[in-house]
């Protein structure tokens, strides 16, 4: 036996040697079968015996009637085996061992009334006992063997009583004998390394499909695409991201030429050429550029995986990582600038004191303006440097507001009605105070310097999200508004489109507010911008 069939016996003992109730399933289908075969038998030796008796020279005139009663009987306990074997799944070892004590006495009865082992029914008890040994537990087989061997040697001796003792029919019930025993041990060692390779096949076929749904679990939440792709260039497999990036119904595999023209040509193209480079193609139905790398597989079918990535995440990724590398560089620098610029700063006001003329007056104004601008700069890099220092809470804007509002404004000098202030919903946000602070405090500034400062020029609104547990806070100024080629570049560091701006505030804004799990962004188009905060009202 190999050393799998081995590790597996135990386990396939201890589940079949708990009694009937753990019968498995293969074994009760296997002593239906078997009383199958024990009704044909009967029905065959019912109906010679009945229809045609001469045709077994065990069916003489003299003992017709002896065989045709055996025979009906027979018939009877084989249908009524076969009948309890599909309808009462309970005790399978009695039903077994019924139905081969059944079997032995007729049998033997046969063997008697045909005149000895020579009328050939001792040949059938071999195959009631390799029956019994495929479907059989444990002990019992060997059980069956010794009652058909004693019932075999019981007859002959009776015979030998009855007339006179013949030593080639002993030898003959003792050959037979020997047949039983190891026709039964024979069975049952087969039936051991059957069971012990079922079971092997049942953990093995349990570990595969668990294998299997961890690797579909893990191809559906990859973030790149993957298809499987035929050598017609037909897709065979998709995950649900690739589906998305070729903009792909979800209810069957896309079709490459109606997606992707691009991504067919570029199969074809590798196909010919077997190269290990990624191409850039571009789905038409979204605009969306992928990045499409081709894997040829082992399988006999030349099946390709095809992976997918979208180049706008690559970018935004690449994006971000050039951000916090300059972040960490231009903090670094803003620590160093501030010392001096505190300095230059300082000598400045001492020489507005002294009074030199209207150029040196002006030349000092520009002087001390952009040194004011610098400083500017230099503490909103350092407040984004910050951002990574979180400590949300559920803000009440019913209370903030008003504060940052009348704050803003006496910094500015602005009359109390530029501003106009309306909170409406739940009117609460999980956020940190002071990064909010800080996000408000841009979006004033920045709509305030496009604004025409006229009464109601600058709104804040606040609002409950369409989605439950979301608040909205827009911003909105009665100014020229952001021009379409623009849109995509306010957000960008150092990007601004007023004279003193820093092209910082929106910047900051947003990245604050992704710290703090919200997102700010730009909506609608034409007169005037709306800058709309979405955050949590829940779950702080």
């Amino acid at each position: 036996m190999n050393p799998e069939a081995k590790a597996a016996e135990p386990a396939a003992s201890k589940t079949l040697g708990r009694g009937d109730e753990s019968f498995s399933e293969t074994r009760w289908k296997s002593l239906r079968y078997f009383n199958l075969y024990r009704l044909v038998v009967a029905a065959l030796l019912f109906f010679s015996a009945l229809l045609y008796p001469a045709a077994f020279p065990v069916a003489t005139w003299h003992h017709g009637s002896q065989h045709l009663v055996l025979a009906g009987g027979y018939l009877l306990s084989t249908i009524l085996s076969a009948i309890a074997a599909y309808a009462w799944r309970q005790h399978a070892s009695t039903q077994l061992t019924v139905s081969v004590l059944c079997d032995v006495l007729v049998m033997t009865l046969l063997i008697h009334v045909g005149g000895g082992l020579g009328s050939g029914f001792g040949s059938m008890l071999l195959v009631t006992l390799a029956g019994a040994g495929l479907v059989g537990q444990g002990r019992l087989v060997i059980f069956y063997a010794a009652l058909a061997t004693l019932a075999v040697l019981t007859e002959q001796s009776y015979r030998g009583l009855q007339t006179d003792l013949e030593a080639t029919a002993f030898f003959h019930a003792g050959v037979f004998s020997i047949a039983f025993f190891a026709v039964a041990i024979s069975a049952r060692l087969l039936a051991r390394r059957v069971l012990a390779n079922e079971e092997l096949a049942r953990r093995r076929g349990i570990d595969l499909k668990k294998q299997t749904l961890v690797s579909q679990r893990v191809i559906e939440e990859m973030q790149e695409g993957v298809l499987v792709l035929g050598s017609d260039a037909r897709v065979a497999q998709s995950n649900p991201r690739a589906r998305k990036l070729l903009a792909a119904s979800e209810s069957g595999e896309p079709a490459l030429r109606e997606c992707s023209p691009e991504l067919l040509q570029a199969f074809t193209d590798w196909r010919q050429e077997r190269r290990d480079v990624a191409v850039l193609v571009q789905v038409p139905t979204n605009g969306t550029q992928l990045r499409a790398r081709f894997v040829a597989t082992t399988s006999g079918d030349s099946d390709v995986l095809v992976f997918l990535e979208d180049m706008s995440r690559l970018r935004e990724q690449a994006q971000q990582i050039k951000l916090a590398a300059l972040g960490r560089l231009t903090a670094s620098i803003a620590h160093e600038i501030r010392n001096p610029l505190s300095a230059i700063r300082h000598a400045g006001e001492l020489m507005r004191e002294e009074r030199r003329g209207e150029l040196y007056e002006r030349l000092l104004r520009i002087l001390l303006d952009n040194t004011q601008r610098v400083e500017r700069i230099v503490s909103d890099v350092l407040e984004l440097g910050r951002r990574d220092r979180v400590y949300s809470e559920l803000v009440d804007l019913r209370q903030l507001l008003p504060a940052v509002v009348e704050e803003w404004s006496t910094r500015e000098q602005l009359t109390a009605d530029v501003i106009w202030l309306e909170v409406g919903g739940r009117a609460s946000i999980c956020f940190d105070r002071s990064h909010l602070h800080q996000v408000l405090w841009n979006l004033l500034s920045n709509a305030l310097r496009h604004s025409r400062r006229l009464a109601g020029s600058v709104r804040l609104l606040v609002a409950d999200g369409k989605v439950a547990g979301q608040v909205e806070v827009h911003v909105v100024d009665d100014g020229e508004g952001v021009a379409d080629d623009l849109r995509e570049q306010i957000f960008e560091p150092f990007f601004t489109t007023h004279h003193r701006g820093t092209g910082l505030g929106l910047y900051i804004a947003r990245e604050l507010c992704e710290a703090n799990e919200a997102r700010l962004e730009l909506m609608g188009r034409g007169k005037g911008a709306d800058f709309r905060l979405l955050g949590r009202a829940l779950d702080c």
